[in-house]
């Protein structure tokens, strides 16, 4: 056995980098330790899913797949993407940065619009902090210094499994010797979850009435006093405890997931949330960070912002970068039927977008580098399959937090299979040739 200590695990924004991952002789994985269980599903499980090693094309897409070369997929690919009058390229959140770059830049060539997964999750959370600023610091910060946690609209015990014990609540920092003794969870949720169910305090808010709840804490926070007994479904006197608990924390941290981001007034909430955060900056020390879902969703939006000047939904059309989410996001072009071309990769939409954009998408052709079946690889043209990042090819992803992270290379691909980014270079190539 051959055991790879420090591994990167590719699946949540946590980006975990303790695994150690266990091979036998012949190179196959069979054991993790330090792993959740879904980052060790991630590892072992890989291997015996239904798994792509040769790229699929079919013109119809009522037609069964026929298995070709990579050249010919990429060459069709090309062609498909050159003579588009608007291509799509979306995804990028379940690989590596060097891919994500390659995908702006193809975006550019053919004057397409590209965008990542953020537009259905955080997107509202890069709104907000483009209004008003964006108050973070590193997980290690909160590891080693917040004594007051509060998970706002998230669920981290499932979502983020081992977020609460390496960083937020159960880790022993160096000013928090005792981990969960020496710090208060806040959790705001409608539902008793499980991390609610661990909560020193937990407010119950109402469904799509997060706006409301953070501007009575804001008020109270600022000496007025509520004229209701109830806010939002919360009791007043626990607000007034929750407000209490952060504005004596020595360090705070809020916490926000898609429970914020996506109910009622989207990136207002976080807004007003921001507007919270510096508040309490005036009697203590407080910051934010968005619970980032897929591993390298944040690493998306880092390197469009350095490329272009925008996070995400960015359109070159022009021939020059714009940016105006809701007529350049990727859902509202493939609902208002106007694209003739989509490219996705490392994320499937045909599983969590509105339906009247899956049945677009069904409508026109469509590329999906994807290594695995899934609902858009069932509706797509062209399927090119790539090697998984963080366990076939290395690279760099982006932690909730902004901080960047080497992923090793644990194994070798398939015979054959390629990167992301070097799919997305011969694409390239080949439309450059043509």
């Amino acid at each position: 056995m051959k055991e790879i200590k420090n591994v990167v695990c590719p699946f949540c924004g946590t980006l975990c980098d303790d695994i150690v991952i266990i091979l036998d002789d012949d190179g196959h994985i069979v054991g993790t330790r330090n792993a959740c269980r879904i980052g060790n599903a991630k590892f072992m499980h890989f291997e015996g899913a239904v798994r792509y090693t040769e790229p699929l094309m079919r013109e119809n897409k009522k037609d069964d797949f026929k298995k070709v070369d990579y050249e010919t997929a990429i060459e069709e690919t090309a062609r498909l993407l050159a003579e588009s009058t608007l291509p799509l390229i979306y995804g990028f959140s379940a690989t590596e940065c060097h891919a994500h770059a390659c995908g702006i830049e193809l975006a550019e060539l053919i004057r397409g619009i590209v965008s990542n997964t953020a537009e259905v999750c955080h997107g509202p959370s890069v709104w907000a902090l483009q209004d008003v600023g964006y108050p973070i610091c590193t997980l290690g910060e909160v590891k080693n210094r917040a004594d007051v946690v509060i998970f706002w609209g998230s669920n981290p015990m499932h979502a983020h499994p081992r977020h609460m014990s390496r960083y937020s609540i159960f880790a022993r920092g160096f000013f928090r010797e005792r981990g969960r003794e020496d710090r208060t969870l806040i959790v705001v949720d409608p539902r008793e979850t499980d991390t609610a169910k661990l909560a020193d305090i937990h407010l119950q808010v109402e469904p799509h009435k997060d706006y409301e709840l953070v501007s009575a804490m804001r008020a109270v926070l600022k000496g007025f006093e509520l004229q209701v007994d109830k806010v939002a479904g919360v009791p007043a006197d626990l607000i007034y405890e929750a407000v209490e608990v952060c504005k004596n924390a020595q360090f705070g941290e809020l916490f926000f997931g898609m429970g914020m981001t996506q109910s009622g007034c989207k990136h207002r909430n976080i807004d007003n949330a921001i507007q919270l955060v510096i508040d309490l900056n005036a009697y203590t020390k407080f910051g934010l960070m968005p619970m980032r879902g897929h591993y390298n969703v944040n690493g998306f939006n880092q390197v469009c912002t350095w490329a272009t000047g925008f996070p995400l939904c960015v359109d070159f059309s022009r021939g020059y970068p714009r940016f105006n989410p809701g007529d350049t996001s990727i859902t509202d072009i493939l609902m208002r039927g106007e694209a003739d071309v989509m490219l996705n990769i490392a994320s499937d939409p045909g599983a969590h977008f509105p339906q009247k954009a899956v049945e677009y998408m069904a409508k026109i052709p469509l590329i999906c580098i994807e290594p695995h079946n899934s609902a858009t690889a069932e509706i797509s043209n062209i399927i090119l399959p790539p090697a998984i990042a963080g366990v076939e090819t290395d690279g760099t992803a982006y932690r909730m937090d902004g901080v960047p992270v080497h992923l090793k290379k644990i194994m070798d691909p398939p015979d054959g299979v390629l990167p992301d980014r070097e799919i997305l270079e011969r694409i390239i190539r080949k439309i450059r040739e043509m």
